[in-house]
């Protein structure tokens, strides 16, 4: 399909057209089937078609799609106490996307520190926020921010996993440190637990607001419903979006009541944040993440983990293995989305990151005969190399 003519130059899209999805498969307009891990990008984490879902979705839609936020709705209701039960006691703001969810803590921790003069975030290298002016200053890429100067002020980055590259950009300015707990689109690093503890303890001891962009990582991708859950280090600000509603637009900032007031009537708002619809599927989303699932993520992420090591003791141009639970990473000596193409032709879906770096990300559903299935295409492609 070419769409050149229609599209802004902003994606470099497969020549696939998939038209219909059923549990961990996706299928194409000619009938072919791909065994899918990769999610949407982590979004679909609990595969397609999921007949809860749909029947929530539907049901929802006989009612109301849209309601504004000038007035209250039971869903968005449901919704906000179910992730409040989930993370710990907290204000939440809706919005439609993981760069919204940023930007609302991003605003939050500066209208914060207004009063004292501080203003400064730090976040990291290699890291994604998003692609505003405002999450892309955040975001620790060269590549992604150039052609948008002068990017907004008020943004160091330090470092990732070394405390002491963070200890030297805090000033009196500093206001925040933002963080992925496993970055994705930086190529699946996950923190060191030590590192995390350490920005836990740095942030109290200066009295700074700890945001964890749980974008990629939050709703069982890590096999605990956030990852701040598997590093068992409490942030006071979590920003979530892409699985939770499995596919329909949504996001939310979760901000610790200590700073849950700071916002006052009209700093902030959207006009589609918290849509019905989104709010009514992401209350069945959560309430399917549990603890079997979670345990079901963490047993089969350890096998996918350990194949994907047997396929690096067999080529030497695999230089690592890594990740955390159904987050997975393999850099590969050189550019590898001609392994992504040939996969595909084979009928997996796979993504890659950083040009060396393949990303799996499946739905949680997956089984271990499923990852058989991948890794001998895996293989089959890694022969031809």
């Amino acid at each position: 399909m070419k769409t050149e003519n229609l599209f802004l130059k902003t994606y470099k899209r497969y020549n696939v057209v998939f038209v219909k999805g059923d549990g961990k498969y996706l299928y194409d307009d000619k009938g072919n089937k791909y065994l899918d891990f990769f999610s949407g990008l982590s979004v679909c984490n609990l595969g397609y078609k999921d007949k809860k879902l749909v029947d929530t979705l539907i049901q929802q839609a006989k009612f109301l799609w849209h309601c504004s936020n000038l007035f209250y709705s039971f869903p968005q209701q449901k919704l906000a106490e179910l992730l409040i039960k989930k993370t710990f006691p907290a204000k939440v703001f809706f919005s439609n996307s993981g760069a919204e969810a940023n930007e609302c803590a991003i605003k939050l921790v500066r209208k914060y520190g207004s009063g004292t003069g501080r203003y400064e975030i730090i976040t990291f290298e290699n890291s994604f926020h998003g692609r505003t002016i405002a999450t892309l200053t955040a975001t620790g890429q060269k590549k992604v921010q150039q052609g948008f100067s002068p990017l907004l002020k008020g943004f160091k980055y330090a470092k990732y996993n070394d405390i002491d590259s963070v200890k030297k950009l805090v000033t009196k300015n500093t206001i925040a440190i933002m963080l992925e707990p496993v970055q994705g689109e930086g190529g699946i690093i996950p923190a060191q637990q030590s590192f995390l503890e350490k920005i836990r303890e740095l942030c109290d001891e200066k009295n700074l607001i700890l945001i964890f962009d749980e974008i990629q990582t939050g709703f069982g991708r890590t096999g605990e419903l956030f990852a701040y859950q598997y590093y068992k280090v409490k942030p006071d600000i979590i920003t979530i979006a892409k699985s939770i509603a499995n596919g329909i637009p949504l996001a939310a900032t979760i901000v610790d009541k200590k700073y849950a007031d700071v916002f006052d009537y009209g700093d902030h708002g959207s006009t589609f944040g918290g849509n019905l619809l989104a709010c009514s599927v992401a209350v069945e989303v959560i309430k399917k993440i549990d603890n079997k699932l979670l345990s079901h993520v963490k047993d089969v992420g350890r096998y996918f983990y350990d194949k994907l090591i047997e396929l690096k003791n067999k080529f030497k141009f695999i230089k690592s293995v890594r990740g955390v639970g159904l987050m997975l990473g393999m850099e590969l000596e050189f550019p590898c989305r001609h392994i992504v193409e040939k996969c595909l032709k084979k009928g997996l879906i796979i993504n890659v990151t950083q040009e060396k770096v393949l990303r799996f990300l499946p739905p949680l559903i997956i089984e271990k005969s499923d990852v058989n299935k991948a890794i001998k295409i895996l293989e089959n492609v890694f022969k031809q190399i």
